[in-house]
């Protein structure tokens, strides 16, 4: 039997989401604890990797196992010894054959910016004092919408047959005292998130015009696009599935 499951976490103390060796990540914790409970070695699939110091208010990643479980106990024994910083929200059975990965249709992010210092937002906003055109912003955030090639917000170093993604959703809100970006696609390349969002300050700070920021879509090319932005902004929200892969 398979099962999905629905994780957050704070990413502010692993480095990302993947296992690596000799180093404290959270798939490596969550499988630690996950064997530990069903008392056999299980390994879990993520529906994505998250880079070191980045969040997540929905994670999925699936597991395999032989017996049909109590997933409402398996929820509560998972938190019981999972760490602080890592929570179960829900476990499901699926089909056999669904996928975290491959099967997801859609991933949404947000990225917090926090323009007053706070001591209450250190690790999950990046503070960031500069006068910013929100208007200009979302202007050129409306030139991200629909199917387009992303390299130039790729990392240069990464293993992906194109670089395609379809965005439905780009825009700036202010929520309470903070200013967050939402955006959502069908997938995102590695490092995309935090690289739009670094252009798209410059253009808020109008160090760029929205022109010049669809001429950066348009180049395919890195080295013209913003810096990235601190990961510790950075929360994937997210992750949906066609209904039918549930049981």
């Amino acid at each position: 039997m398979r099962y999905f499951i629905d994780i957050s976490y704070n990413g502010s103390n692993y480095r990302g989401w993947q296992v690596q060796a000799n180093a404290h990540t959270v798939q490596g914790e969550f499988q630690a604890c996950l064997s530990k409970v069903l008392r056999v070695p299980t390994e879990i699939m993520g529906s994505g990797r998250t880079d070191t110091g980045v969040h997540a208010k929905q994670q999925i990643a699936h597991f395999d196992n032989d017996q049909h479980l109590d997933t409402v106990d398996l929820v509560y024994k998972l938190n019981s010894i999972l760490p602080p910083d890592i929570a179960v929200n829900e476990v499901r059975e699926v089909k056999h054959d669904a996928h975290t990965r491959f099967d997801a249709i859609e991933r949404a992010y947000q990225y917090f910016i926090n323009p007053q210092k706070s001591p209450f937002y250190v690790g999950q906003s990046y503070y960031f004092s500069q006068p910013l055109d929100l208007d200009l912003m979302n202007e050129a955030a409306k030139e991200l919408l629909g199917e387009q090639d992303f390299e130039s917000f790729s990392k240069v170093k990464t293993e992906v047959n194109n670089f395609i993604c379809t965005i439905t959703q780009a825009e700036w809100i202010v929520e309470n005292d903070q200013l967050v970006f939402h955006v959502r696609a069908n997938r995102f390349l590695r490092g995309m998130v935090r690289a739009l969002v670094g252009t798209l300050l410059d253009v808020g700070q109008q160090k760029l015009t929205v022109e010049e920021f669809v001429n950066i879509i348009k180049a395919k090319d890195r080295k013209v696009a913003g810096r990235a932005v601190p990961p510790h902004g950075l929360f994937l929200t997210e992750v949906k599935y066609p209904e039918s892969i549930y049981l």
